[in-house]
């Protein structure tokens, strides 16, 4: 296989790269990325496999990306190239348009194009639970026969690119798999995110900033289980156990509201409990999110394997030892972002 990751150098990107060189018949491994904001080059900057290639570009770059498909005769993408943070779509959804449909679009339309030339090419396209909505207390989790109700312009953006994949599968046949994750934790996460941000924020001393009551309720799942489960459903997709088309969800059955989150982080910093400051919610905050994985660990035989509370004390120690990664990336404009969301509570 040779595979193309977009998006190897965000979060989930870059533990997809460094486990696919982990897989014995992988012949190469392409790692595109327009090193937005959320997109650190030091997330791979220690890769020194033969087999990794780094190209600075955008999935936008219809050229580029041909060019790639052709010249290192891509058989595989795995599509994680996104722009992935609510509060951002709030502010402006233009580059979530671009980003998340538009670049997705150009994938698609490329593979048709070198499908026709005789080069077939094997799609993952990884989306979001936040696709489905949001779920009553009493409801059950997600499943992969869940409606599509994004209610967020982030999460309408995923749902049409979605679409976009199975309208292709079925209008051109090509050869796509969609997977849909609950909310990822673990090393490298941008610090806007929650698990981050209050970790170094509880860690400087600085005000932790909860959403409305703090008792918004999510499926945490470990980035690395996760990033386990778009290789199986990549290897799934090949060895025929997934039908192109198809969906497959990941979750870890582990749902924790917010604040309980906020309330270990201290605990785990030794922060103190006047840190918390309570912040309007944020609009159209969706209260539940909850995975059913039934199908991908009978299909695939995956299940998540990093339990919530060792891997939750090991993110947080990362945080602590790696101040080095945290300063490159904590910038300016960084800041800046804070203070507008949060207001002066930072």
């Amino acid at each position: 296989m040779r595979i193309l990751v977009t998006g190897g150098c965000g979060f989930i990107g870059s533990h997809v790269v460094r486990q696919a060189l982990m897989i014995p018949n992988v012949e190469r491994v392409i790692n595109l990325d327009a090193l937005t904001y959320s997109g650190h080059p030091q997330n791979c900057f220690d890769i020194e496999d033969s087999r990794y290639h780094f190209i600075h570009g955008s999935i936008n770059e219809e050229s580029l990306l041909k060019e790639i498909f052709q010249t290192e005769q891509i058989s595989v993408i795995l599509h994680l190239a996104a722009e992935s943070h609510v509060d951002r779509s709030i502010n402006s959804v233009k580059p979530f348009i671009e980003t998340n449909i538009e670049g997705t679009r150009i994938i698609l339309e490329s593979i048709v194009e070198f499908k026709r030339l005789g080069q077939d090419i094997h799609l993952i396209h990884v989306s979001t639970d936040e696709v489905y909505g949001s779920l009553n207390p009493e409801d059950p989790p997600f499943t992969e026969k869940t409606s599509l109700n994004p209610r967020n312009p982030y999460a309408a953006t995923k749902a049409a690119s979605d679409m976009l994949v199975q309208s292709f599968v079925n209008t051109h046949d090509i050869s796509a798999v969609i997977t849909r994750c609950s909310n990822n934790y673990g090393p490298n996460q941008f610090p806007e995110k929650l698990i981050p941000l209050m970790t170094l924020n509880a860690m400087n001393g600085d005000n932790l900033p909860v959403y409305g009551d703090g008792k918004q309720i999510r499926d945490w799942i470990h980035v690395v289980d996760h990033s386990n489960g778009i290789l199986c459903a990549m290897l799934g997709l090949i060895m025929g156990r997934l039908s192109t088309g198809e969906v497959i969800n990941f979750g870890a059955s582990n749902e924790v509201e917010n604040i309980e989150i906020v309330e270990k982080i201290i605990h785990l910093t030794n922060a103190d409990k006047s840190q918390i400051k309570y912040v309007k919610d944020r609009p159209g905050h969706d209260r539940r999110y909850a995975m059913g994985f039934q199908k991908a660990k009978k299909i695939l035989g995956w299940y998540p394997e990093i339990e919530w509370s060792e891997g939750l004390a090991k993110t947080v120690e990362w945080y602590k030892e790696n101040s080095e990664w945290v300063e490159s990336i904590t910038s300016g404009q960084y800041r800046e972002w804070l203070t507008n969301q949060y207001g002066e509570t930072i």
